[in-house]
């Protein structure tokens, strides 16, 4: 890949960072438009789909993912991942201006801690193809990690179930990054068919996975912005967990490396500590800047029964 090419992905990188970060302002806004539901009932998809915002959302995201694919050919992922996390940054300087209200300080300083500290991570470890062997292609083998998501996804729901509304959303937004990473990891195990056609892309069951594990990872996306007053938090567990998640998918299954020992092995510790720092910034400071919650949209049934009173 020549010095060039590697250059053009930059912008492009930045531009599908930009996408992504506005798109899930307007998922945020959008959300809280319409009934609140308990997490994982797709009824929520129908409501949401009545709302513009989201629906412009959705375009923003498909040019976000399109732009993302193409920097991946123009730059290396370890270009191009730690760049697509200023999404989140982007989430807080526009949902800020929306609201007409200056960034708050530890707010950002809580962003800027977890892309630094992910960027950090991902140049140091340098996640890479190693011999090509693909230990998806035997589902066997994925019973492990069928198990761990599962196990995974519903213990976050039960959670969110029970905790209160403060941090209801962060259980909702690791599930949702957990089911992004392992999406992604489905999809890096595709990319070596992709040239032999549609026909051979369909002839493998990770395309069935990743046709029914995206939307249930857009759905607890939405869910975890509809728990919570202030989106940053979720954003940020959730930019995190994906490519650490990915990237232990393709550790575990598809045989790529990472560089670990010595100087770097510790400089990776350090980077996983500003993360952990970074969403807790996060967490604790939400709920003392988030404006006062509005009061719920009544549901249909709500508003038959105050007519019939």
């Amino acid at each position: 890949m020549n010095l060039l090419a590697a250059t053009a992905g930059v912008p492009v990188a930045l531009a599908s960072a930009a996408s992504f970060g506005i798109s899930s302002v307007l998922q945020y806004r959008a959300t809280h438009e319409v009934p609140e539901q308990p997490a994982g009932r797709p009824g929520l998809f129908l409501s949401l789909a009545r709302r513009p915002l989201w629906r412009w959302s959705i375009v923003l995201a498909i040019v976000g993912f399109m732009l993302q694919v193409l920097a991946l050919k123009l730059a290396p992922l370890t270009v191009v991942q730690p760049l697509l996390v200023t999404g989140l940054l982007w989430y807080v300087v526009v949902s800020a201006a929306t609201r007409h209200r200056r960034p708050d300080q530890v707010i950002i300083l809580g962003s800027v801690l977890c892309l630094v500290s992910l960027s950090m991570f991902l140049v140091l470890a340098r996640p890479g193809r190693g011999t090509g062997h693909n230990g998806l292609d035997n589902v066997w083998s994925v019973l492990p990690l069928a198990g761990a998501l599962t196990g995974i996804v519903v213990g976050c729901i039960a959670l969110a179930g029970v905790i209160g509304p403060t941090y209801r959303p962060l259980p909702l937004a690791l599930a949702t990054g957990v089911c992004y990473g392992v999406t992604a990891g489905f999809v890096r195990s595709l990319s070596s068919y992709f040239g032999e056609g549609l026909l051979a892309v369909l002839g493998h069951w990770q395309t069935y996975a990743i046709i029914v594990l995206g939307p249930i990872g857009v759905l607890l996306n939405q869910n975890s912005y509809q728990a919570g007053r202030l989106g940053a938090p979720a954003l940020a567990i959730i930019t995190v967990t994906d490519p650490l998640v990915s990237i232990s998918v393709g550790v575990l299954w598809l045989d790529e490396n990472l560089r670990i020992g010595g100087w770097w092995a510790l400089g990776e510790i350090v980077a996983l500590c500003g993360l952990v720092g970074g969403v807790f910034l996060l967490a604790h400071r939400a709920p003392h800047v988030a404006p006062a919650a509005p009061a719920p949209p009544k549901t249909a049934e709500q508003r038959d029964a105050v007519a019939s009173e």
